[in-house]
């Protein structure tokens, strides 16, 4: 990806709408989310989030694959910087080490699931994906029992990737997207692991608006020169930039504020159970908003790591 400088980023993001009016849906959600059930909240957040993902597929196209990345982070981290101010003032040095290594993660882990999804249908690219949180949930369990539920994730993987095909034509899957896909589990299992340190360390959003940032000035280096030739190349580069503010509220703004709500009102152990069903929830916005079809095979492969993260969540020991 090309490298840009402060110069080639600056006109991009001084034309983007004030960050303060779009922080005014993340109040107004948790205002309303009060008195709606803590389990339809989570599902709600799912279906916010796969609908971001699959209204960035389009943008992909004006604004390249990092460049679209990039211009999301950069609003996100706007509006939660607005929003919650954080102070940095007296923080020790591990609690921000903590939160630059979220950062870190959470770039490569939106940056690679982004060319994974750009390469793979959706319900394969997240089914994978949720390979690093899968993954996490079974080393902490330390239970032989477990060992079934990995080999079913196991196999649930290799009939997604050995036996299933994109279309109907019966081409394989792009080597390449999966790569991606594996690496952006390995940054979501690294992602929940800084997320539990940071989250001791700040208050609410604060250490993800820090987190956030610090992942806009990583991934500057391979999107901000990509995202400014898109939009200069553009003929409505303010549609575009609104395109981007608005995938950037389904995605990641808003389902963090109704999951925060949720986590609030909910154990984690249901909390987990019902995310377990986030490679489902994928496969199926893939299927209505983009159109795309899955084989049995894979369709058998999403169920198994659903299966295989529900089972690990209730075999849990409390």
């Amino acid at each position: 990806m090309p490298s840009t400088t402060t110069a080639t980023t600056g006109p991009a993001l001084t034309t983007a709408p004030d960050a303060r009016s779009f922080s005014r849906p993340v109040v107004e959600v948790r205002r309303r989310a009060r008195g709606v059930p803590a389990p339809v909240l989570c599902v709600v957040s799912m279906v916010a989030v796969q609908l971001g993902i699959a209204a960035s597929k389009p943008l992909f196209g004006v604004l390249g694959v990092a460049g679209a990345t990039f211009l999301r982070l950069t609003f996100a981290a706007a509006v939660l910087l607005a929003f919650t101010r954080p102070r940095l003032r007296g923080r020790s040095h591990r609690d921000l080490v903590m939160a630059g290594l979220l950062g870190v993660a959470s770039a490569g882990m939106t940056a690679l699931f982004a060319g994974a999804v750009d390469r793979l249908p959706m319900g394969t690219a997240a089914t994978i994906e949720f390979l690093g949180p899968l993954a996490v949930a079974l080393v902490f369990a330390r239970r032989a029992g477990h060992v079934l539920w990995a080999l079913l994730a196991g196999g649930g993987v290799a009939l997604l990737t050995l036996f299933g095909s994109e279309g109907p034509d019966g081409a394989g899957l792009d080597p390449v997207g999966l790569a991606y896909a594996f690496g952006a589990a390995a940054c979501y299992a690294g992602y929940i692991l800084f997320t539990d340190k940071v989250g001791a360390a700040f208050k609410g959003f604060e250490g993800l608006a820090v987190s956030f940032t610090i992942a806009t000035v990583a991934l500057a280096p391979f999107g901000a020169a990509e995202a400014w030739h898109g939009l200069a190349a553009s003929d409505t580069p303010w549609l575009a930039l609104l395109a981007v503010a608005g995938v950037a509220l389904l995605f990641p703004v808003l389902p963090y504020a109704l999951e925060m709500t949720a986590l609030r009102r909910m154990e984690q152990r249901v909390f987990s159970v019902i995310v377990s069903l986030d490679p489902a929830v994928s496969a199926a916005v893939g299927l209505l908003v983009l159109g795309q079809l899955l084989g049995w095979p894979q369709v058998l492969g999403i169920g198994c790591v659903v299966l295989a993260s529900v089972g690990a969540t209730l075999t849990a020991r409390r």
